[in-house]
């Protein structure tokens, strides 16, 4: 059954990995049409959002033919067969990956507004897109997911070939796709609307998912708080910023309380 667009396929890609809500997982998205799907994912699971970045390395000769991908944070992962039996020269390979590694980084800086990446460190991540074709980028973000230090990496898809989910699971901990369709004709026929996703929508979708997160808790705060300290309280100012993805806690006591301790 067709997907209305790419937030209705993500409503319903959430139900399936309902599941994973206690590992309190990270979701990323793969720019751009998986950002919209990832997006409701992230909301259903309330998880935070960011973006994976990746950038295939295509063969001189034959670009659509992938000899390896660079993600962000200096990963790179090479296909040896590929580059192998394609006869790459590293001078050759030097100049593609230098050219990628720029747009990974141009993209990753522009798509967050300057935001640093969420650490992947030991986390359960789960990368998310729109759908799989012949999987050569999704397998790269495994890769670069699992070099960022992921624990567990978990590929999620509205719609893939058989054959392409029986591939990943030797990359991912774990595939999961809504439809496998055999033939498998294109992704795009699986929508009813699948129109490009923009950078700006891309962008938009990352701002309201960050300020979700910090809602959940406290959207921001300001003001003067009370502390209870054994037999005192301590007077003290509490100031959260919208969208903080970390705090710094500073406690300064007076002299009064430090004499008396």
């Amino acid at each position: 059954m067709p997907f209305r667009d790419r937030r209705e396929a993500g409503r319903r890609l959430a139900e399936r990995l309902a599941g994973l809500r206690a590992s309190s997982p990270l979701v990323l998205g793969l720019p751009r049409g998986g950002v919209p799907v990832a997006y409701e994912v992230a909301k259903a699971l309330r998880a935070p959002l960011d973006i994976l970045v990746v950038r295939k390395l295509g063969v001189p000769f034959q670009p659509e033919l992938g000899m390896g991908a660079v993600g962000e944070d200096g990963v790179r992962v090479l296909n040896a067969d590929v580059l192998r039996q394609a006869g790459v020269t590293e001078a050759q390979l030097a100049q593609i990956e230098a050219h990628e590694r720029a747009e990974v980084e141009e993209r990753a800086a522009r798509l967050r507004g300057g935001h640093p990446a969420i650490p992947l460190q030991g986390r359960t991540v789960v990368i998310v897109d729109d759908g799989l074709a012949t999987g050569g980028t999704a397998r790269a973000a495994v890769r670069v997911a699992r070099e960022r230090g992921a624990a567990r990496v978990v590929l999620a898809v509205p719609v893939a070939p058989p054959e392409t989910m029986a591939t990943l699971r030797r990359d991912a901990d774990d595939v999961v796709a809504l439809e496998t369709p055999e033939p498998f004709f294109a992704i795009g026929g699986w929508y009813s609307d699948f129109s490009p996703t923009s950078d700006d929508e891309v962008v938009e979708l990352l701002v309201r998912a960050a300020d979700r997160e910090v809602g959940g808790a406290v959207s921001g705060a300001d003001q003067e708080v009370v502390i209870p300290a054994e037999h005192r309280q301590l007077a003290g100012h509490l100031m959260i910023p919208a969208r903080a993805r970390g705090l710094v806690v500073q406690a300064v006591l007076p002299a009064k309380v430090l004499v008396g301790a």
